[in-house]
């Protein structure tokens, strides 16, 4: 259970709006609709989290930029075998983010960013097949960040600063396939923990060999969340020395993987912009979920994960239309970190295709409404968890998902 519940911290929204893993692509209006691009792409603040070293490049003195998602999941699973078919109950998934730059010299910019790219939010129907493995997740990681960016010629700018993130997380699923009460409602348990938090850091570089082309660089450090303290709850469990369940306190730990990106644009005609991200998220550090319970009388849970590192290729197009409209559109295809045999379905995901567009009004000089949408279509798999134990015995869980998710985002641009 220790690593169940951070898996649950860096979930935020739905199941189904992340990247690989339980990573959350949604840092900003305008990258988004330009496929998630913009290590390399000076357009407003939202730099401060694709590439901070480019802030000391916007024009104007001060910038703001923030804004939200409504994420709308479908998620589905059958096993033809058996017969068994469940679906995620219906919600709606809700990151946010804010940035904000404030340029002190010609060479100095500074700035502070409020995103969300961890979490997920998870409620498969009642007593579904699963309902071993997940019940449901309702998980939020936050990272606040300071930055500073340098420009130290003309050509190359340096930046990034510590991240702090908090987290919390709420977990739910049965002890194992059969177990109940003398009424016959299922046994189970719930993990709870918040206020679980750490420090990681960002660095980043952008080189700008000519007025049309950029090159950006961006790092963001690997940081673990451990929660210690956290509560487990028991519920329906029998009244049996051979079920010693009670309510405790755990402790669990979870990396939020570290993250490279690396970013092309290139701007032509005058009007047309052209970017280039290629991701890679180093999530070979998650090899368990686990669960440590202060009780002694508590078996600890272990769970395999042994997550492969996978990458992300975003592709991003914009046209500035006329003064008042600019129009954006973009793809990308992520990979899934996830091996044969090691698909668990709190986090029901495959490799996918990503489509984005949006567009920007600029309503006066200082302020414009930026809007993007994402459609995520996972590929089709049948998978299976093959870890889960029973009395010694391996009992794998497997079947056919199918899933996709529409996101809708809004946000607004201020300079100064």
């Amino acid at each position: 259970m220790k690593k169940l519940l951070f898996l649950a911290v860096f979930m935020l929204a739905t199941a189904v709006t992340y990247a690989g893993g339980y990573r959350v692509s949604l840092q900003g209006q305008r990258a988004l609709a330009m496929g998630h691009t913009g290590v390399a792409v000076v357009n407003n603040a939202e730099l401060g989290f694709f590439n901070p070293a480019g802030l000391v490049y916007l024009e104007n003195r001060l910038n703001v930029s923030a804004g939200g998602f409504g994420v709308f999941a479908d998620i589905a699973y059958q096993n033809e075998q058996t017969g068994d078919a469940a679906r995620v109950n219906s919600s709606v998934g809700t990151p946010f983010y804010l940035y904000a730059s404030y340029k002190v010299t010609d060479w100095l910019t500074a700035g502070l960013s409020v995103y969300t790219p961890y979490g997920s939010g998870v409620e498969w129907e009642d007593d579904w097949a699963g309902s071993h493995l997940v019940n449901n997740i309702d998980l939020a990681a936050i990272y606040i960040q300071p930055i500073v960016s340098l420009k130290l010629n003309e050509y190359f700018s340096v930046g990034g600063g510590p991240i702090y993130v908090t987290g919390s997380v709420n977990f739910n699923r049965n002890l194992n396939r059969t177990l109940t009460d003398i009424d016959g409602n299922r046994s189970e348990v719930t993990v709870d923990a918040s206020g679980v938090s750490n420090w990681g850091w960002s660095a980043s570089a952008m080189f700008s060999p000519t007025d049309d082309i950029r090159v950006g660089f961006n790092y963001r450090s690997e940081i673990i969340l451990e929660a210690e303290g956290g509560d487990a709850d028991f519920e329906n469990i029998p009244n049996s020395p051979a079920t010693p369940f009670a309510d405790t306190e755990f402790n669990a730990a979870l990396p939020l993987p570290a993250e490279l990106a690396v970013g092309f644009s290139y701007e032509f005609c005058d009007k047309w912009l052209f970017a280039f991200d290629y991701n890679q998220t180093f999530w070979s550090v998650y090899e368990s979920l686990d669960i440590d319970f202060a009780n002694p009388a508590i078996p600890d849970s272990q769970n395999a994960r042994m997550y492969e590192d996978a990458s992300t290729y975003r592709f991003g197009l914009q046209y500035e239309a006329n003064d008042m409209f600019t129009l954006r559109a973009g793809y990308y295809f992520d990979e899934s970190p996830v091996q044969e045999g090691y698909f668990a379905p709190e986090t029901p995901r495959n490799d996918s295709n990503n489509f984005t567009g949006g567009f920007s009004i600029n309503v006066n000089e200082r302020l414009a409404i930026d809007a993007s949408f994402l459609y995520i279509r996972f590929k089709e798999l049948d998978a299976s968890y093959d870890f889960y134990f029973e009395n010694g015995q391996a009992v794998p869980f497997s079947g056919t998902y199918k899933s996709s998710a529409f996101v809708p985002g809004l946000g607004i641009t201020y300079k100064l």
